[in-house]
């Protein structure tokens, strides 16, 4: 079951910071390298670089996690797969020629420590953690 809430709550947490970066909440004016997508670039909280097409991936892995809430196979996929993307992220947002990724999505700065942070976080649920199988009677109790 930790497993599921892990997409749930990371899902929830997803969606909310796309909307959030989406409706234009930034805290502090981008400063960071050249974009070529400049649309609602800022700092989220701040902190983060994001733009347009950074809150759209945010969205879109929210409503994916979201979704993998259903099943545990779906929630165990779900966190294996954010798992590896991004420690790529993480990775990717160290070197200077690929932290904007090629000109459309700011990942660097503080996105590097939380990418790693997310990855960390996702490859224990996806890879390490050993659920309890729920028991069902046959009339559908537990």
């Amino acid at each position: 079951m930790a497993t599921r809430y892990f997409a749930l709550i990371g899902g929830i947490v997803y969606a909310l910071v796309g909307a959030v970066g989406l409706i234009g909440l930034m805290l502090a004016p981008y400063t960071g390298p050249a974009l070529a997508v400049t649309a609602q670039a800022g700092l989220l909280m701040g902190l983060f670089p994001v733009n347009v097409l950074h809150n759209i991936v945010h969205l879109i892995i929210g409503i994916a996690g979201i979704a993998a809430y259903r099943s545990y196979n779906g929630s165990r996929g779900y966190a294996r797969a954010l798992a590896i993307v991004y420690a790529l992220l993480a990775i990717l947002g160290l070197l200077p020629f690929t932290n904007t990724t090629f000109g459309l999505i700011p990942i660097y700065g503080h996105d590097v420590w939380l990418h790693a942070l997310t990855a960390a976080v996702a490859a224990y649920f996806g890879f390490a953690a050993r659920e309890q199988a729920e028991y069902v009677s046959a009339s559908g109790r537990r």
